[in-house]
């Protein structure tokens, strides 16, 4: 999507129909490669199981010519390089032949067709952002990749860093970010971490947690007085602009809930989460630093059980909520609307703004997800949110992405600049998510600014 674009879903542009056509039939042939090399991978680890089976090798006593007529088709099936390629995979055995063949640079046709799906969703965001084609850095590691050159690509990306320090390079490749490290996970020769780049082809999320880390002492959930001082120099516009000027005003480490009676006379709650206090290794033991990203990503963070305890102090059962979060906020927002530990509250819409949105986290049934990123921001990358979504979004999600031609790393990642973005580049996603908004507009109740903290030692704990 360029500059002067409109945004829209995940997957489609704002330029002319004939531009938005073309990139509507190289999202479906990025698709299609994605799923094929998915089947093929599927197909290789359905031989490797077979040909391993203990009981084809127990028949070969039986009947030794059919036997070894059997297995030698197997092994054709699994090497030959106008089939499948080097297509062992799976099991003990399935996964030293597959190291052997790396080892000695064996192709599989999954992998080239993984590869070359993940090149189509490269080059459609070339066709979405102006600087991929302009002669400059970007532009040269593009061209790495298309060449099947991962070593130079990551030159470049390193003489980049350089240059432009870490925070430019990285936000102006952000925008297929998923995409190009998958694509160098396959490329690299190293077997070890093509399992996060098939998730990305896939679009599916890992099942295996994050180990279990030790937190540092004083690291559990509190929750401090209510600050009922700040509630005077709230923005009252009530869209989601106005949502976010206030969560930047609150600053890390709090979270405010809002009694707001509707159009509707229906009195409902709306909460903002700015996310969690960064955790300084200064400050901060380095299980400590471990342990908070780790809970961050799967729900167990300080921040995210004080916020739900402050819910159930402040939120009357059954009463409709509405969470609105700012990056590891939206995180936090996300845990808070699904799984079994969600609040005893009726949680009816879900706004993320530059968080992932990744599929592991459901919100409870009935509830609405609407995420929003500027696609340079990277955060919203790490679980897959790049430009073309290999799934079908599910019906209760919303995903709205648009280009900013005027990003500023790291000032463009704060709340205010998205407030800014989307009130001059993409008013359409804003107006989209203030119509979810529409029943949290009104008669602003009780109003409630919470600290919540959960590294600070001495700080007494929830009860």
């Amino acid at each position: 999507m360029t500059a002067a674009s409109t945004p829209g879903p995940r997957g489609t542009t704002g330029a002319g129909p004939e531009d938005a056509a073309a990139a509507a039939r190289l999202t479906a042939v990025a698709r299609e490669l994605a799923e094929a090399a998915g089947a093929v991978r599927a197909a290789g680890r359905a031989v490797t199981a077979v040909a391993s089976d203990p009981a084809l090798l127990a028949s070969l006593g039986r009947s030794p010519r059919r036997g070894l007529r059997a297995a030698g088709a197997l092994a054709r099936s699994l090497t030959d390089p106008a089939g499948l390629g080097h297509a062992p995979d799976g099991g003990r055995a399935g996964r030293a032949a597959r190291l052997a063949g790396v080892a000695a640079r064996r192709g599989s046709l999954a992998t080239d067709l993984a590869a070359t799906a993940l090149r189509l969703r490269i080059r459609l965001c070339a066709t979405r952002h102006a600087e991929y084609g302009a002669e400059g850095p970007v532009r040269r590691m593009l061209v790495a990749v298309e060449a099947g050159l991962p070593a130079l690509a990551l030159r470049i990306l390193r003489e980049d860093v350089r240059v432009r320090s870490a925070g430019h390079a990285l936000a102006a490749l952000a925008p297929s970010w998923e995409e190009v490290t998958a694509w160098h996970a396959l490329a690299d020769g190293n077997p070890f971490n093509d399992a996060a780049a098939w998730h990305t082809v896939t679009g599916t999320r890992p099942e295996r947690a994050l180990p279990s880390v030790p937190r540092s002492r004083g690291a559990g959930p509190v929750m401090e007085l209510p600050d009922d001082a700040f509630p005077d120099g709230l923005d009252d516009g009530g869209g989601i602009s106005a949502h976010l000027r206030n969560l930047a005003a609150l600053g890390p480490g709090r979270m405010l809930t809002q009694q707001v009676t509707g159009p509707d006379g229906t009195t409902r709650c709306l909460v903002l989460l700015p996310g969690p206090e960064f955790v300084m290794p200064r400050t901060a033991s380095p299980e400590g630093l471990v342990a908070a990203v780790a809970a961050l990503c799967h729900g167990g963070s300080p921040y995210t059980l004080a916020a739900r305890e402050a819910l159930r102090r402040t939120v009357p059962d059954g009463m409709p909520v509405a969470l609105v979060g700012h990056g590891p906020g939206g995180v936090a927002a996300l845990h808070l609307a699904g799984g079994p530990r969600r609040p005893g509250r009726a949680v009816e819409l879900v706004v993320t703004v530059g968080s992932p949105t990744g599929s592991g986290r459901l919100p409870a049934p009935g509830a609405r997800v609407a995420g929003l990123a500027e696609e340079h921001d990277l955060m919203p990358c790490l679980e897959g949110c790049g430009p073309v979504p290999v799934l079908p979004p599910a019906p209760d999600r919303l995903e709205l992405t648009w280009a900013d031609p005027s990003y500023d790393v790291p000032k463009c990642l704060g709340a205010e600049a998205y407030a800014q973005s989307l009130d001059k580049t993409a008013t359409e996603a804003r107006d989209r998510v203030d119509e979810l908004l529409a029943p949290y507009r009104g008669r602003a109740g009780k109003t409630v600014v919470h600290r919540l903290s959960g590294s600070r030692t001495g700080a007494p704990p929830c009860p």
